[in-house]
């Protein structure tokens, strides 16, 4: 067995070299990201700096400790506040009566210092303090330090990235290196027939397969690994170059990635190869007397019962989140994960509809009617060429269309929900002063609310706070489902359909930003959700020290415009301010989504280079067939490139109804939350997509069919 095993693999390894690219590359890449991944799992242990000289802090409290129900008992819950509180007056006086106190920094927005230094014993200021400040030591410091969260927070949306890639590698690595094997094997039928012939049991064929299959996993993988550790470090440098982590970010030596991408690597080996061998091992001895014919048993029950529960799980995730929290399909998380189970379920079944497919279209003259046919009646070249393209497409669509979708309807709701002709932006903002008569001049600032969600959980809800409420109401063109918001005021709150308490005339307890509270304020008007910024909405006696960010103006001519220069912001019109607010992509975004697309076409022009180079090196008897039918060269490689290039428009066509799938459901949720509905397909990025995948099927087709005719 190990002879022959051997054997075929150096008899065959034109065959095998595909899979081995994409298994070897789908392992490098898991170790990349997994190597990527585990150093965003902790931001470095900076040293202290505020305060680097005073061995003892004392800092204000800053989270906010309320009780809530787990079950039968009562535990305290914990939301960090905007800002630290300051230290209490008397605190402070009792502090300084003991020790010298060193203070770094202005007095918080509240009044006082949010924290001091003291070289002093801990045991003894611990002792003194008690529960009325926080008191740091070692390391701990760096707590007081401005912003200390700032390292693991830009690691967020950086684990997220690499998370999504590495996923989008497995997804499509399974796809292609499964794809791959089923489709070799079924070209070895005949070979498979004389096996049997020759006496090997269907239990011997199919061993034989997964040995090679295990031989092929191995080899990958451990190419892979090795491919890995090489692009980890240059990986962390694309990531910091273009903007999407810190500039201290480096991978770590992490064994885990190496681990889980190698037996990963393999599994996909195997799992690719193991239902193929199935359908190998019931080769009966008389198919060596046939030519081979790929299209019998096309789609097995095993892959037809897998493409269809990814499907029906697919569009019903889809749907349901829409019908239940359509919000959630707001977010990458969302519109990245659930795509790709309707994506692989089309792709799976795509034996089923690639022959309607195919009659649909109208080709004209001799070479368009044998393209025609030749495809639809050789299902399973067709599919295993469309079925990549497919993926690729609908991977273009849905990521790209969704994440667009999103930024565009958030910037057309920006703007619908604002009647300012200016609008200002920056931070801390000073009031405007000289605003001409007839002017109408709203100052907001953002602020926090924390509001208990039931007896079981605290929610820290980001809120907007008004300085003129008239004024505010006035500009504001927000979607009011309930009330009137003439009607704020100090004693009430502008909630959303989010909040467990929206009726008009209820009254809701929060607590502010600082942590004081808490406040029973009335509702007097409710929100549509829209896209997750309306609301809550309080007035700035109850967000203290919150400082103006944002001021809307409308009236007053040109001598309003001289006004909001003078308030230390950027000065825009509305329609520019949403566009500056809400642009089309990010940079870093739009690399992001690069490098996710990147990798799915690489295993795609892989995948599709792989089969169609061993489809058309085995029709040297039907290209034969077709000079003694008197067709010429030219015309027998226009209908070879011909099938390429109409498989590869099939499988457009499939992932561009995937995309209009997911968009679809995408406006149904957006219109459900009473939001603009301003979906964007992404023509561009598909259609240079599939045009790569075009060149490519076209070229590898060719190559092997002019070589045949000669």
């Amino acid at each position: 067995m190990l002879t022959v095993v051997l054997s075929g693999l150096r008899a065959r390894w034109a065959s095998f070299l595909g899979g081995f690219l994409a298994l070897a590359l789908g392992v490098g890449l898991l170790v990349t990201m997994g190597l990527g991944l585990s150093a965003t799992f902790h931001a470095p242990e900076r040293s202290p700096q505020r305060f680097a000289s005073s061995p003892v802090v004392v800092q204000g409290q800053d989270r906010l400790t309320l009780d809530v129900r787990r079950g039968p008992d009562t535990v305290p819950v914990s939301q960090r506040l905007d800002r630290p509180q300051p230290v209490d007056k008397e605190l402070l006086r009792e502090l300084r009566a003991r020790w010298t106190v060193t203070v770094s920094g202005g007095p918080s927005s509240s009044g006082g210092p949010d924290a001091v230094g003291l070289d002093a014993p801990a045991a003894e200021v611990r002792a003194l303090v008690g529960d009325r400040a926080r008191v740091l030591t070692g390391d701990e410091r760096r707590n007081s330090d401005p912003d200390p969260e700032r390292d693991a927070q830009a690691l967020v949306g950086l684990n997220a990235l690499l998370g999504t890639t590495g996923g989008v590698t497995a997804f499509v690595s399974v796809f292609v290196v499964a794809s791959t094997f089923a489709f070799a094997v079924a070209l070895r039928r005949r070979e498979f027939g004389l096996l049997r012939t020759a006496g090997a049991t269907p239990g011997q064929v199919r061993r034989m397969l997964l040995a090679e299959a295990t031989a092929l996993g191995v080899l990958a993988s451990a190419a892979g690994c090795a491919l890995g550790a090489a692009g980890a470090p240059l990986l962390a440098r694309a990531l910091v170059d273009g903007g999407l982590a810190p500039e201290w970010f480096a991978v770590g030596d992490a064994v885990w990635p190496f681990h889980l991408a190698f037996w990963t690597g393999l599994t996909v080996a195997l799992a690719g190869a193991v239902a193929a061998s199935r359908r190998a091992g019931k080769v009966g001895p008389t198919a060596a007397l046939r030519e081979a014919d790929v299209d019998t048993d096309v789609l097995p029950l095993g892959r037809a019962l897998l493409g269809t529960g990814l499907l029906l799980t697919g569009l019903g995730l889809l749907v349901w989140t829409c019908v239940t929290e359509p919000s959630e399909l707001l977010k990458r998380k969302t519109y990245t994960t659930l795509p790709m189970l309707l994506t692989g379920g089309v792709a799976l079944l795509s034996p089923l509809l690639v022959r309607p497919v195919a009659r649909l279209l109208r080709l004209r003259g001799a070479v368009g009617t044998l393209v025609r046919e030749n495809s639809a009646a050789s299902v399973r070249r067709t599919a295993a060429v469309a079925a990549p393209v497919l993926v690729t497409v609908a991977l273009a669509g849905t990521l790209f269309g969704s994440a667009a979708s999103v930024t565009r309807t958030r910037g057309v709701e920006a703007r619908e929900q604002t009647a300012a002709q200016y609008v200002v932006s920056g931070e801390e903002l000073r009031p405007v002063t000289g605003a001409p008569d007839g002017a109408v001049v709203s100052p907001t600032a953002s602020t926090s609310l924390f509001v208990r969600d039931g007896a079981e959980a605290v929610v820290k809800y980001g809120a907007r706070a008004v300085a003129d409420p008239a004024a505010f109401a006035e500009l504001a063109r927000l979607p009011v489902v309930a009330g009137d918001l003439r009607d704020l005021d100090d004693r009430s709150i502008v909630v959303n359909e989010e909040f467990e308490r929206r009726r008009v005339g209820e009254t809701v307890e929060i607590w502010r930003a600082d942590g004081s509270g808490p406040v029973r304020l009335r509702v007097v008007a409710v929100l549509a959700l829209g896209t997750g910024d309306n609301g809550p909405y309080v007035t700035r006696a109850n967000a203290p020290g919150a400082p103006l960010d944002r001021i809307d103006a409308r009236g007053g001519g040109a001598a309003t415009a001289r006004a909001l220069e003078a308030s230390g912001g950027t000065v825009r019109t509305a329609d520019a301010w949403a566009a500056a607010a809400h642009p089309a992509s990010s940079p870093q975004t739009r690399l992001g989504m690069i490098l996710v697309l990147g990798i799915a076409l690489v295993y795609t022009v892989i995948g599709l280079a792989n089969t169609l180079l061993m489809a058309t090196s085995v029709r040297g008897g039907e290209l034969a067939s077709l000079r003694l039918a008197g067709a010429t060269r030219a015309q027998i490689l226009r209908v070879v490139t011909g099938e390429a290039a109409l498989a590869t428009a099939i499988g457009t066509l499939l992932g561009l109804g995937v995309t209009a799938a997911v968009l679809g459901t995408l406006g149904a949720g957006l219109a459900s939350l009473s939001a603009p509905v301003a979906l964007v397909l992404p023509w561009a990025t598909a259609g240079a997509a599939a045009a790569v995948c075009a060149a490519v099927a076209v070229a590898a087709s060719a190559l092997p069919a002019w070589r045949l005719t000669r």
